[in-house]
């Protein structure tokens, strides 16, 4: 990559305890240094940024007066720095190896087609694989791929995947603007998927680098099965099917995304979350008609085909355990 490239890192922080500092501090420590690093605090009540503004004071902290979701916290900060070119997102649970911006500064060079890249994602102080990239499936639902797999049975070379996982992700300032970034109504929760099936509509590839390593915590300031996990995941993989499947497979995937979505609200019911799973999809058809109207928008391609060839297929690969190494 050539040297004139700019790298602002974006970090948006709610109540991330002594997570942040630790990132903050791995961040520090990289081999190749970031122009820039922007940290948004969407309100934490917590004391997740105590002492850092002055640890770190040449870095800068937007502190928000509300909590704008993971979504409007990033678009914020991609938009002011308008001096950068690539934009790495990490999560303020997730610490980077030394290395890990300097193999993603030169990811571009590898892969020129390329508008993002995803990072290889371990547990945090554990043996345990977080993820190497996200897989969508033609029903609608999306999952981290290798996600709780031992580490030492995941040996993937550098490769396409459908979208990253935002918690340690790589893209093009310019590429990220254009799409008008991260869709704000999700608030968070397959913000990222939902980026990465409109990206790849307009022809954009998304790589996965191996050698880029971070460790993740994982859902740090919500746990991943709480009520405001299951109710944002499960109504925003609704709207991000109906703005994004493509035409005919639109329709002919609609049955695996109606038994999909039925049997989320038994299975979610049956497990304690029938009123976050029930308003989570009431809530998804009373904005279908905002995502119907996107929809229009989004469609204005001709790559649908190519989009459609890098998911997962099968009935029942989305209710089988098999699914995280696919």
């Amino acid at each position: 990559m050539k040297s004139s490239i700019k790298i602002a890192v974006v970090i948006v922080n709610w109540n991330s305890g002594e997570y942040l500092g630790e990132c903050l501090r791995s961040l520090k420590g990289q081999s190749a240094q970031p122009d820039r690093v922007l940290i948004v605090d969407n309100a934490s009540t917590d004391a997740s940024l105590k002492g850092l503004e002055q640890e770190f004071a040449e870095w800068d902290f937007i502190k928000l007066e509300t909590n704008t979701g993971f979504s409007a916290g990033n678009n914020l900060a991609v938009k002011r720095a308008e001096d950068c070119d690539w934009i790495a997102f990490l999560n303020p649970d997730a610490m980077p190896h030394p290395d890990w911006l300097a193999r993603l500064k030169e990811a571009p060079d590898q892969f020129p087609d390329a508008a993002w890249f995803g990072s290889h994602m371990q547990g945090y102080k554990n043996d345990r694989m977080d993820g190497t990239g996200d897989v969508y499936h033609v029903c609608g639902a999306a999952w981290r791929r290798d996600h709780g797999l031992q580490q030492s049975e995941v040996k993937r070379q550098a490769g396409e995947i459908f979208s990253p996982c935002a918690a340690a992700a790589f893209i093009r300032r310019d590429v990220f603007l254009q799409e008008k970034g991260f869709d704000e109504n999700f608030f968070c929760y397959n913000e990222d998927v939902d980026l990465g099936f409109r990206l790849r509509l307009k022809g954009y590839q998304c790589f996965y680098i191996p050698s880029a390593v971070v460790e993740h915590v994982g859902s740090a300031s919500t746990d991943r099965y709480s009520d405001f996990a299951v109710y944002h995941g499960q109504r925003n993989l609704v709207w991000s099917y109906f703005r994004n499947m493509p035409d005919p497979w639109f329709w002919i995937y609609l049955p695996q995304h109606i038994l999909f979505n039925l049997s989320a609200l038994i299975w979610f019911s049956l497990t304690g979350k029938a009123g976050a799973i029930f308003k989570a999809k009431w809530d998804a058809l009373k904005g279908l008609p905002r995502v119907w109207k996107l929809r229009q928008v989004t469609q204005n391609t001709k790559a649908g085909s190519k989009v459609v060839d890098a998911m997962s297929k099968g009935l029942w690969v989305p209710y089988t355990k098999k699914k995280r190494s696919r």
